[in-house]
């Protein structure tokens, strides 16, 4: 009998939901990582709309709320922590939702739930492939690694992320990948609780397109985010250069904003990320499929990039179960069949999330005295009594009508 084998590019959230679903319908895995080891740790993700079933088929829906960050609702406050106005976070989907969790203890739950069959190369990334376009089952691709390691497969899924070097490589003609600059920087890190800490995703905005947010963990610290409209470059720059550029940022910003500088210059996880959409006409080519934020990176602005990745590994899973076979190896048109399948049922999902509205930039990050007022007023009207049901209805993405595909049983 015949195996099909796939190589997932990058140990992500979606490289390792694809690595459970394909093993589940009977492919042998081997996963990539560049990192030494798994990377736990990072920010508040979420799992909204399809990704809840997703996650009840592969049976983690308890042992993700266990890992849930305590975080109990999303409030906006003023310079001396008033609350202005306080998010939706009522039902499964609230601006708080009820799967919130972080985003390494989502990716350990999957990795912990995989079956010992799937093989990890931790410490290595694909120097080299040759066949992804071969057009037979016998004309499998080969990829080579960093190491030297050769291996094998039917099938390459990229799962690297949005500045994945991969998918450039392969996807190099002009329209291929097109990765739009939204014009904000996100610098991330956990700092020290504090007794003024509570459960609430606590927002502020500050003129100058500045912003604070200070969110609970499981794990007895705070979760900070200085997030801006603007870019000083700082990817690529040492950790005390990215520091001073910070705080020359955040100077005379207000609420915490010090208390967060503070706290990054000793933390262990600060990491900053310009935040740029990826937008692709097509997911696929030949024996390679792109996945997750590679794909398709929604960013923070979006919204819903953990629920895409969930969602995507079954998708691919089930596209594929539909064509060949254990008598019946993979060819590339059977490929082509199945990663178009795949193509066509995410891409309504990703389009729901990645159409953000013009002008968001300037209303989230308002540079003015004036721009900071009328955004409190909006803030005010959409979360009061008559609009709230409305703006709830924001928090609801990736969520489709349409039923999941199913798995063809062998």
């Amino acid at each position: 009998m015949t195996v099909p084998h796939a190589i997932i590019s990058g140990a992500s959230i979606a490289g390792l939901s694809a690595a459970w679903w394909l093993h589940r319908t009977g492919w042998a895995v081997t996963v990539v990582e560049r990192a030494p080891s798994f990377r736990d740790g990072g920010q508040n993700v979420d799992v909204r709309g399809v990704a809840r079933d997703v996650l009840d088929r592969m049976g983690l829906m308890d042992a993700v709320k266990a890992a849930n960050t305590t975080e109990t609702g999303a409030v906006l406050v003023d310079r001396n922590g008033k609350v202005t106005a306080e998010l939706p976070s009522d039902g499964v989907d609230g601006a708080t939702a009820e799967l919130e969790v972080l985003r390494g203890d989502l990716a350990r739950t999957i990795l912990d739930s995989l079956p010992t069959g799937v093989e990890f190369c931790f410490g290595e990334s694909i120097e080299h492939l040759d066949g992804v376009d071969a057009d037979t089952a016998q004309g499998r691709l080969t990829a080579t690694t960093t190491t030297g390691r050769v291996l094998d497969a039917d099938l390459l899924v990229i799962a690297e992320g949005v500045r994945s070097r991969t998918r450039d490589r392969l996807f190099s003609k002009p329209g291929e990948v097109d990765a739009r600059d939204l014009g904000v920087t996100m610098a991330f890190g956990t700092i020290p609780r504090t007794p003024s800490d509570d459960d609430r995703w606590r927002w502020y905005n500050a003129i100058g397109g500045r912003q604070v947010h200070l969110r609970p963990d499981p794990y007895g610290t705070t979760r900070a985010i200085l997030a801006y409209a603007g870019r000083d470059d700082l990817a690529g720059l040492e950790r005390g250069a990215v520091q001073a550029r910070l705080r020359e940022r955040y100077a005379d910003a207000g609420w915490q904003s010090e208390r967060v500088l503070d706290g990054f210059a000793s933390s262990e996880d600060v990491y900053v990320d310009e935040l740029t959409q990826i937008r692709m006409p097509s997911w696929h080519r030949g024996r390679v499929c792109v996945i997750g934020d590679a794909a398709w990176c929604v960013t923070p602005m979006g919204g819903g990039g953990a629920s895409l990745a969930v969602t995507s590994g079954y998708v691919l899973a089930a596209s594929l179960s539909k064509v060949g076979g254990p008598t019946d190896p993979l060819d590339r048109r059977d490929l082509n069949t199945a990663l178009a399948a795949f193509d066509e049922w995410m891409r309504p999902l990703v389009d729901q999330i990645q159409n953000i509205p013009k002008g968001i930039v300037n209303f989230a990050y308002p540079q003015t005295r004036l721009g900071l007022t009328v955004r409190r007023v909006a803030d005010r009207v959409l979360t009061s009594a008559l609009l709230r049901p409305l703006t709830a209805k924001l928090t609801r993405i990736a969520d489709s009508d349409r039923a999941l595909p199913a798995i063809a049983e062998r």
